[in-house]
């Protein structure tokens, strides 16, 4: 069974979206409610709306790939560009998860799991569309 570009680039938007659940345990998981009491209304404000453009950006970039994966991988101006951002976008987060701090925060054997799912899917992300983008 030989896998195209197309379709690596439609699991790569299935699986942009999948990371949407782990994005959605974040406020609670990580108690921001108690560990933003300290902080001015604008910065509780601030970190809601920044966290709803990331949302907003992985919703984009999933339902792009999805529904136009043979055209993402004909490479043509415009889905290099789409491609580049992507790779650029979750190459990112993929060199945050270095540097990040969870330690604490992974508490159980399935935060545990998820959390290196995560790192796998990002590099996974950061592959194809590199690839891509070529």
């Amino acid at each position: 069974m030989n896998i195209s570009l197309a379709d690596l680039i439609f699991l790569a938007g299935i699986g942009q979206l999948s990371v949407l659940v782990a994005s959605s345990l974040v406020p609670s998981q990580l108690n921001w409610k108690k560990e933003f009491q300290s902080l001015s209304k604008l910065h509780r404000q601030m970190y809601w709306v920044y966290g709803g453009y990331v949302v907003l950006s992985i919703v984009a970039l999933g339902l792009i790939s999805v529904f136009n994966a043979s055209e993402l991988a004909e490479g043509e101006g415009l889905a290099r560009g789409f491609n580049l951002y992507a790779a650029f976008f979750w190459g990112i987060r993929l060199g945050l998860q270095a540097i990040l701090d969870v330690k604490e925060h992974l508490t159980t054997w399935w935060l545990k799991l998820g959390y290196h799912g995560l790192t796998l899917l990002f590099l996974f992300f950061t592959t194809v569309f590199a690839w891509s983008a070529c």
